[in-house]
């Protein structure tokens, strides 16, 4: 008689398992659920940004309008562009712009981060200092408009209460560009503010309490500590407002409409005014492209003189 074995029967087929262990099929199944919460946004970003971009690179070296199909044209529309003078300037007003507008909004943002920091970490009032950043661009340029209207205007009324003449904010070469900025920074500097202030709660206390302990004024914790440990949050306000600086557009478009005598035509409105004034749209894609590179470059050069990706905290 022959012995027979009773084995115990494989049951992992019967249960519609592959054999994979529990982990992997765990991820694998989160992983497919990712892809699908993830996909309208990829796909939003694949239509809406990455494609316009290689449109746009590609039209960069076409002679290209709305009347006619792309003609490839090389480089002629980088060429032409060194010689444009009207390029350069725009190229020049937008540098002043950055720079006034940055180095005010940073100053400002750290002075009311430390403000609130010292004197107050009210949600009221960071409620307040954030509402001009809630409030759209178009409508903060034309209510500064108004109010800084060389006839009607509010500001100019009260300079005359004080005995000082009219100020043409807007049609005076010299101030169009620091006014623009200065509209800039007031909507932007609390949202910078609160940047900050979340970068200083941080910083531990312990590094002030010895400060304190060693006999350090104020003025020199601030130097000494709480700049130093800020640097990356610093770095991170002054990319994203370099950035931003740089594609600013809503407020000239409103405003000054790049005058007077191109003191406010910016980089942004000058290609704007190429593509959807004059229909030159291989022209505006290749100062599109140039601008995109120029923002590459100073972000990561800012990057990396700035250390972002160190920290003095030990």
């Amino acid at each position: 008689m022959t012995a027979t074995t009773n084995a115990p029967p494989d049951t992992r087929r019967s249960h519609g398992d592959s054999g994979a262990p529990p982990g992997k099929r765990r991820s694998l199944g989160d992983l497919k659920v990712a892809m699908i919460f993830i996909a309208p946004a990829t796909l939003g970003f694949v239509v809406f940004y990455i494609w316009p971009t290689l449109r746009g690179a590609y039209l960069s070296f076409t002679e290209y309008s709305l009347l006619s199909a792309p003609k490839f044209n090389g480089l002629a529309n980088y060429d032409r562009m060194i010689h444009d003078s009207f390029f350069w300037n725009a190229l020049g007003v937008t540098v002043e712009y950055v720079v006034i507008n940055i180095g005010l909004q940073t100053v400002l943002a750290v002075g009311i981060a430390m403000l609130m920091y010292r004197l107050t970490k009210s949600i009221t009032v960071r409620a307040i200092i954030l509402a001009p950043y809630l409030v759209a661009n178009v409508v903060v340029a034309l209510v500064w408009y108004w109010m800084l209207d060389v006839q009607v205007g509010v500001v100019n009324t009260f300079l005359g209460w004080v005995g000082i003449d009219p100020i043409a904010f807007f049609g005076d070469s010299h101030w169009a560009i620091p006014t623009v900025a200065g509209i800039n920074v007031w909507r932007h500097m609390g949202y910078t503010a609160l940047l900050v202030f979340a970068g200083l709660q941080t910083i531990p206390s312990y590094v002030y309490e010895a400060a304190e302990v060693d006999g350090s004024t104020e003025w020199k914790t601030f130097w000494r500590i709480t700049l130093p440990l800020l640097r990356p949050v610093l770095v991170m306000v002054l990319v994203v407002t370099m950035i931003g600086s740089f594609q600013i557009f809503d407020t000239v478009a409103v405003t000054t409409q790049g005058g007077p005598i191109n003191a406010t035509r910016v980089i942004y409105y000058y290609i704007y005014e190429r593509a959807f004034t004059r229909f030159d749209f291989g022209y505006a894609s290749a100062m599109a492209l140039v601008l995109f590179a120029i923002l590459a470059v100073v972000s990561l050069v800012q990057l990396r003189l700035l250390r972002a990706r160190e920290s003095d905290l030990a």
